[in-house]
């Protein structure tokens, strides 16, 4: 056969759509990113306000004497609120772009992993629970670095097969090949 017989497709080296797909994905790292440190930076706040915290009046800058509870079921504390509030603000600044937002998705996603270890290691009576963190608290920073994590590594770019040009070669209709 000769080499008019042959249609050639793409011979960027690598499969077709790949770069869209990347796009795609970037995209949704930041934009999962954004939300996930927006909903920080709205805890943070939520953590501040009576009526959705209970107990405010009896909120502590730390430690496990502070006897407020967002939503009435978690343990916050003024340290506990600006905490999410920095949380939430770094998440932000790293949503901007792609890889840094998968960091933040990821890299927050042990925080909060190591947090949930902690909350279980720690006796939640003593001066090591300085955040403070009580039962709900390891359950929901265990979902929480659990989803994280997931969500970052399912908005890695996929990895790129180099493909074989000879591959790509398809015979026309009509030729002597078909």
């Amino acid at each position: 056969m000769s080499r008019n017989e042959y249609e050639y497709e793409g011979w960027s080296g690598y499969e077709q759509g790949a770069a869209d797909r990347d796009a795609a994905r970037d995209a949704l790292a930041r934009r999962i990113a954004t939300v996930v440190a927006a909903t920080f930076l709205l805890v943070g706040i939520l953590g501040f306000i009576p009526g959705i915290t209970q107990d405010v009046d009896l909120m502590e800058f730390s430690g496990h004497e502070s006897g407020a509870e967002l939503f009435g079921i978690f343990e916050v504390s003024v340290l506990h609120n600006i905490v999410h509030l920095l949380f939430g603000v770094v998440g932000l600044a790293l949503a901007r772009r792609a890889d840094t937002a998968r960091a933040f998705l990821i890299g927050g996603g042990i925080v909060y992993l190591l947090l949930a270890a902690y909350g279980v290691a720690i006796d939640h009576d003593g001066d090591a629970n300085f955040i403070p963190v009580n039962g709900a608290d390891n359950w929901l920073h265990l979902g929480l670095g659990a989803g994280m994590i997931a969500l970052g590594l399912l908005t890695l770019p996929r990895r790129r097969r180099p493909v074989d040009p000879a591959a790509r070669v398809r015979p026309r209709r009509g030729s002597a090949a078909t």
